[in-house]
């Protein structure tokens, strides 16, 4: 299990994203949809149509790390945000945590299918 500081600011991008992408595809959105710079050490979530693969980027130590994660079985929760034209949401490293877990955001700690039975 991946742990990440309270410090870390983590954004994710809501529309679906091409799970294709790499480095610069990704770096690509963030500085195009978020306005952000990719190499500021924050970390930057992005999810597929279906929901069931996840990626994280992250600058550190000089270079890109790119997380990958496919699910099993069930699906990552739908982030929203309260403006409906943003496309970006910042978590903290709790709520990464509960979502990288299947634990629901938004029905207070209700667990997501991950794994056939």
């Amino acid at each position: 299990m991946l742990t990440f500081s309270s410090q870390l600011q983590i954004y994710a991008y809501t529309p679906a994203t091409d799970m294709r992408k790499g480095f610069a595809g990704l770096s690509a959105i963030i500085r195009e949809e978020f306005g952000a710079d990719p190499t500021d050490g924050s970390l930057f979530l992005f999810i597929n149509k279906r929901r069931d693969r996840m990626k994280l980027l992250h600058f550190a130590d000089g270079g890109f790390w790119l997380y990958y994660r496919l699910l099993e079985a069930g699906t990552f929760e739908t982030l929203k945000t309260t403006d409906p034209d943003a496309c970006q949401l910042q978590l903290d490293a709790t709520e990464l945590s509960m979502l990288l877990s299947g634990i629901s955001l938004a029905q207070s700690g209700k667990r997501r299918k991950r794994f056939a039975a």
